[in-house]
């Protein structure tokens, strides 16, 4: 149940901002500077669209400030 709430707080913090859960997942391990990639498992081609569509969000700093400030994000997470 803890996991599911701060899941759901992070999805609302990112619907704020316009941007997909999914589009924040597959964007925060790019902004560490040694991930070179992100495997996303798919099932379909659709999947894999939607994957490619993600990643093409745009996910603005702001979201990763108001998740650091709510406490659903490590301190020195960029």
């Amino acid at each position: 149940p803890a996991l599911l709430e701060r899941a759901l707080r992070v999805k609302a913090v990112a619907e704020r901002h316009g941007v997909p859960l999914r589009a924040a997942a597959i964007a925060y391990p790019l902004r560490h500077p040694a991930v070179a990639s992100v495997l996303v498992g798919t099932r379909s081609a659709d999947e894999v669209q939607d994957a490619a569509d993600m990643y093409s969000r745009t996910v603005p700093d702001a979201l990763w400030d108001d998740l650091r400030a709510q406490g659903l994000l490590e301190g020195d997470a960029r």
